[in-house]
């Protein structure tokens, strides 16, 4: 199986090669002379908005999305297979997602999640108090960072301002909105803009388009210091308005007419595996834009919608890898490509049909995990592992790459020794959390191949455990996937053993010790909340 991913990879990166010019493949192109001091490496991030790592081919192979840059990076340097977002306390999911990949903070330690709320069961049965007003947030020390959830100038200890003290020049381009402001203050050069239209002037060719801008500006003025660019796209978010000649080859419209259906095409995308025409209890959050009106879905789960609906995701996601290869085509002409660490992520997945849902509010692995791509000087090409990280940890990585110290406020941790090859995971239990919508929420924890998921919504209306063991059901297939119309629809039959095991008595000891590791990660992490079987501590 590895080796036909690897011949896979391979395929991919000669496709790329063709597409955005050969990368480098004998180090750099001007040898440095023995003994001169090692020129420090340049960083690209680059997240996409709403991306959900089964989109792209080196996560699912059958997936009809063409991505020959990001599979050529991916063929040249490392896979993540255990990539994930901590999660979230507000609908707007991209809100504390980029807040942890600029500080390196858990999900309860940020600025906008600071306000703590008592465990008491509150006037319901299981609801939390209402809000308690924060306290002022004190100044950064090392004797108040274990006590103080959110340091009040804990902007001064994120990316770019950590870069910008170590001497590196700093750039962004990005969406505006739903993301860390003071943070992205701190970038020495920033044009952001929200970009989600169908042509080069209103989408994704306009944030290439900042970068290239700025790299020739420095090529220009022959400008010398290692520079942290952070690529982001406005795209795949909808509203998903594609360019019409990739729509087209995607069999998707950009629908507008709620009264309608899109029209039916034999070029769409495929419903996913785990499709689902309805999620089958609510999931906690009335009213949420994301299921109910996103335009050109709303709150229909129908196939010619769900499927018109990918084929707008994907013409998006095409557009964003012809930027991508855009700009490493000019790095290389620079001759930088070499010497610059590139990592590929988004700030969540998504559903678009999964499960019946249709946002980013929920922690199935399809929208919990994000695609991790790095290459870079001294990672070996075409590898993979599982890493078992976090966004959060992206800002120590890139310090300890760069040999920056990260600063105390990081709680993150590097997974340089997983890119050098030296171990395959930061650490073994993983936990998310979705409560934006009614109290305490949903929670989830993941060791091995085991993980639960456990919903407390609806001011305590439902009250839903789920136990997967992702080895045998990777899909996280439930009873409703079994039923004969679904599988009608998504061409799948799952194996009998393929559900929710949290009922089943042979796998009672297994979620009892899943759910006593779930209570150990919330008090860890300073959940504020308790689920309704929980002890109200």
């Amino acid at each position: 199986m590895k080796s036909k991913s690897l011949f896979i990879a391979s395929l991919s990166y000669l496709l790329a090669c063709l597409w955005v010019g050969s990368f480098p493949t004998a180090g750099h192109a001007q040898a440095k002379k023995k003994g001169a001091k090692a020129k420090r490496p340049n960083i690209l991030f680059i997240i996409a908005d709403d991306q959900s790592p089964f989109d792209l081919k080196i996560y699912d192979p059958k997936s009809p999305l063409d991505t020959p840059a990001i599979d050529g990076l991916a063929a040249r340097g490392m896979v993540f297979d255990g990539a994930y977002h901590m999660g979230s306390w507000s609908g707007a999911v991209c809100t504390p997602s980029r807040h942890m990949v600029m500080s390196g903070r858990t999900v309860w330690h940020l600025p906008k999640g600071g306000k703590r709320k008592p465990r008491g069961k509150g006037k319901g049965k299981n609801k939390a108090k209402a809000p308690a007003k924060a306290p002022a947030p004190a100044p950064v020390s090392a004797a108040s960072l274990g006590k103080n959830p959110s340091p009040n100038d804990l902007a001064n200890f994120t990316m770019a301002a950590v870069f910008n003290k170590a001497g590196y020049d700093t750039m962004r381009t990005c969406k505006n909105g739903n993301s860390y402001s003071a943070a992205n203050g701190k970038f020495t050069v920033r044009r952001d803009s929200t970009k989600r239209g169908g042509t080069d002037a209103t989408g994704s060719a306009w944030h290439g388009e900042q970068v290239l801008e700025y790299l020739k500006q420095r090529e220009a003025a022959k400008d010398t210091d290692p520079f942290l660019i952070y690529f982001g796209f406005s795209h795949p978010h909808d509203t998903r308005d594609g360019k019409p000649e990739l729509l087209k080859k995607y069999g998707a419209v950009n629908h507008t007419d709620r009264s309608v259906l899109p029209p039916a095409n034999p070029k769409s995308p495929a419903l996913q595996i785990n499709y689902l025409p309805a999620h089958p209890f609510h999931h906690g959050h009335p009213n949420l834009r994301d299921e109910v009106n996103v335009k050109g879905v709303w709150d229909k789960r129908d196939e010619r919608t769900i499927r018109n609906e990918l084929g707008r995701e994907y013409a998006c996601s095409e557009n964003i890898d012809i930027q991508i290869g855009r700009v490493l085509k000019k790095l290389e002409a620079m001759g930088e490509l070499d010497n610059t660490y590139i990592f590929y992520t988004s700030d969540h997945g998504m559903a678009i049909g999964r499960h019946g849902l249709q946002g980013k509010q929920n922690l199935y692995q399809h929208t919990w995990r994000v695609p991790m791509i790095v290459k870079g000087p001294g990672i070996k090409a075409g590898t993979r592992a599982i890493g078992n990280i976090y966004l959060l940890d992206v800002l120590p990585t890139l310090c300890d790459l760069a040999g920056i110290k990260a600063p105390a406020t990081v709680e993150g941790i590097s997974f340089k020794p997983v890119l050098e090859g030296k171990k395959d995971t930061v650490r073994d239990v993983l936990f998310g959390v979705y409560c934006g919508g009614t109290k305490p929420g949903m929670r989830c924890v993941k060791k091995g191949d085991w993980k639960l998921i456990k919903y407390d919504v609806l001011d305590g209306k439902v009250h839903q455990t789920q136990l997967f063991n992702l080895a045998d059901n990777p899909n996280e297939l439930i009873k409703e996937h079994h039923d004969a119309k679904t599988i009608a629809l998504n061409g799948n039959k799952p194996e009998a053993h393929q559900l929710n095991l949290a009922y089943d008595p042979k796998y009672a000891a297994k979620r009892k010790e899943m759910e006593a590791l779930l209570l150990s990660e919330m008090k860890r992490l300073d959940d504020p909340y308790r689920l309704w079987d929980q002890p109200k501590d």
